[in-house]
């Protein structure tokens, strides 16, 4: 069935009205993106913050009257605002097989020597490799982005052989569970979000993992005296939280032991090299796509 797109840019405080405007008009959906290239890359906790110029698109069933919906809008804007709505352009959206068109755009993913990525539904490019089935889903972690294929690069080259490794915000669990294949003993995915760590569960059981080779907890449900430790311990989430909890994180490195941050942009680098280095010997910078990895041995 072909459906009928309406789009309209809009200043940050009026996005949320259009927003509004399109579901009373009956929009199936709506959704928010970028107007003029403004990355918003670190918001406080609690905040959904949007653009400061975005572009609100509002998709409709083909059948409805665009002529009619344009003027509702305009007249409902004006008189909620009292401004003139800026140009609404009407999109016919193409009829797909959505379904089979969003999956044919997640491939495989080499990540160093051992390891591949790989989406359930497609063929491990090799059998013989270390392959983890992985689906898109709600939390974040495919391997797509640089931040985790970075992590998960440096991981391939790291010897987990009876190691503990502890992922600091496991999102898909992605990292937890490529390390396990990779070898390691067991590994503890820690988030905030419990959905994160439902996927984790999910992706763990897909991958015919032990499940008593990964403990999972939200930060809450740790003991006081931060009783998690890792040989290998990962951390791909951003700079700022890198830095709050720059003396958790390390006091969950054992001595000796391994520590991989990622999430970080490359002119961020400086700051997080300064808070770490006091109680690592830190690596080169490992850089790719203008997003970098801070590793090092714990002292």
């Amino acid at each position: 069935m072909p459906w009928i797109q309406f789009v309209v840019r809009a200043e940050e405080k009026q996005a949320h009205r259009v927003e509004d405007l399109f579901l009373t008009l009956g929009a199936c959906s709506v959704t928010f993106t970028d107007a003029e290239d403004q990355p918003v890359l670190e918001p406080a906790p609690g905040e959904t913050p949007i653009w400061a110029q975005t572009q609100v698109t509002g998709l409709f069933d083909a059948g409805v009257n665009t002529t009619q919906i344009t003027q509702a809008l305009r007249s409902a804007y004006h008189k909620q605002t009292g401004q003139e709505l800026a140009q609404v352009n009407v999109e016919i959206l193409e009829d797909k097989d959505w379904e089979r068109e969003w999956m044919e755009n997640f491939h495989p993913i080499r990540c160093g020597e051992r390891l591949w990525i790989c989406p359930s539904w497609r063929e491990p490019p090799e059998p013989d490799a270390v392959n983890l089935l992985l689906d898109p889903g709600l939390a974040f972690g495919t391997g797509t982005h640089p931040t985790t294929f970075l992590c998960l690069e440096w991981l391939d080259k790291q010897t987990l052989h009876q190691h503990k490794v502890v992922d600091f915000g496991c999102g898909s669990g992605i990292l937890a569970i490529s390390a396990l294949l990779l070898g390691a003993e067991s590994a503890t995915g820690i988030d905030i979000d419990p959905q994160a760590l439902l996927a984790s569960r999910e992706n763990a059981t897909r991958n015919n993992l032990d499940p008593d080779r990964l403990k999972l907890y939200l930060p809450t449900e740790l003991e006081p005296d931060n009783s998690v430790a890792g040989d290998i311990v990962i951390a791909n989430i951003l700079a700022q939280p890198l830095l709050q909890l720059a003396d958790q994180i390390s006091n969950m490195v054992k001595p000796g032991g391994k520590l991989a941050l990622s999430g970080i942009i490359a002119n961020q680098a400086e700051q997080i090299i300064a808070r770490y280095q006091s109680d690592f010997d830190l690596d080169p910078v490992r850089e790719k796509d203008d997003w970098v990895l801070i590793s090092g041995t714990r002292r």
